[in-house]
């Protein structure tokens, strides 16, 4: 666990760090320089993690590992099964046989595929965000543990924030090119497609509590569960996991309402520049997002398309002058909170922490035990090579 605690922590000391700078030139050059330098080390520590994180990285590792025989086959590109596992998303489909064109081993498609999500990441928080080390601290608390694992719905989310910059630009046809993108690569993307037709405009605190309450009460009646279902994951029921299963979610009622405390109370103090007024709506429609699926085990998941505006709105709330400090504060006091209760609820899927480059399994790891498909991995890594010119 101190490799994670580590991470952490030495972001939040990065955040005083450059804070204390007084030189205006200088602060704005490390702030650059950590947000890039932070990017690539977060993407090293993900891509070259051991099948952490849960069972999802074995099922699309293994879809790989099928799709990239049957290129080594000759067989119709086509015919891959990920084609049939997710029919509808051909987006994901292809990249799997792209980058089957180049490896056939699954451990350097997990890296190469959380290089290109870091790479998005870095982007969208340099072109959304400010504070980027604030940034960074309310990422590695909302979103980190879930690129190690959830890989196909995290590209879908990331290729879809790199869109935002076109609701910004009030560009319709190039925002629905990435989003269209997105869509083929998970189609839970759909669900950002209203944003760009929400007005560029503050509503006012009286109207987003108003239909902030009216989606808790309709997600009080079990109904999103249903539509839910409509983009439940595949991966779920190959796994013997419900992925719209019911009971209440206590914890996206405190997530949305402590958010929506934290932006309604200092609501004049965001500007009005269309940039700060897209994201403050897609940081309210994150909040509502949860609230209406309050009763939906994995309906949250639909939030992540609009958490760039958390991260964003809130980050510029807590850090646009020194007087923010208390609240900048309980921020990382509450990142942490966050922080820590995914590392040690997940456990064993997170830690001890492995690379692939030594050989041998965890020991202990059920998720290994019930869901390896290839045990050969387990003996040499590379027994698949790296890249297909280095195949004999």
């Amino acid at each position: 666990m101190l490799l994670y605690y580590l991470l952490f922590f030495l972001t939040v000391f990065f955040f005083f760090s450059i804070s204390d700078m007084r030189d205006e030139d200088q602060r704005q050059q490390m702030n650059k320089a950590f947000l890039l330098g932070s990017m690539i080390v977060l993407a090293l520590f993900v891509g070259c993690s051991d099948m952490l994180g849960g069972y999802d990285r074995y099922i699309y590792c293994e879809l790989f590992d099928g799709a990239a025989n049957d290129i080594s086959k000759k067989l119709p590109l086509a015919t891959a099964y990920v084609f049939q596992e997710y029919p509808k998303e051909q987006g994901y489909g292809w990249y799997n046989i792209l980058v089957g064109l180049i490896t056939t081993n699954r451990y350097i498609f997990v890296l190469i595929t959380t290089i290109i999500v870091y790479t998005f990441l870095f982007q969208s928080i340099k072109d959304y965000c400010e504070n980027y080390p604030f940034a960074v601290i309310l990422f590695l608390a909302l979103w980190f543990f879930f690129t190690f694992t959830y890989l196909r719905q995290v590209m879908g989310a990331t290729i879809a924030w790199l869109g935002i910059r076109y609701i910004i630009k009030r560009s319709l046809w190039r925002f629905l090119i990435v989003w269209f993108i997105a869509f083929k690569f998970h189609n839970s993307a759909l669900v950002l497609l209203p944003m760009y037709f929400v007005p560029v405009r503050k509503f006012t605190g009286k109207h987003v509590l108003y239909v902030m309450i009216a989606l808790f009460l309709l997600g009080l009646t079990g109904g999103p569960t249903a539509l839910f279902s409509a983009y439940g994951e595949v991966d779920a029921e190959r796994a013997g996991v419900a992925g719209n299963v019911s009971g209440f979610r206590i914890a996206y009622l405190v997530e949305a309402v402590f958010f929506l405390y934290l932006i309604l109370s200092r609501y004049d103090e965001i500007p009005e520049t269309p940039k700060h007024i897209v994201m403050l709506n897609m940081s309210l429609v994150f909040c509502g997002v949860l609230l209406f699926f309050v009763k939906n085990e994995n309906g949250g998941r639909l939030s992540w398309y609009y958490m760039i505006g958390v991260i964003s709105t809130v980050s510029y709330l807590s850090t646009y002058t020194k007087k923010n400090i208390q609240q900048a504060f309980l921020m990382i006091i509450v990142s942490f909170f966050l922080f820590n209760r995914i590392l040690t609820g997940w456990s064993i899927q997170l830690y001890p922490y492995k690379t692939f480059f030594s050989n041998g399994i965890r020991p202990g790891d059920p998720i290994e035990q019930k869901f390896e498909y290839d045990h050969s991995y387990d003996y040499d890594k590379f027994y698949r090579p790296a890249f297909r010119f280095m195949e004999r």
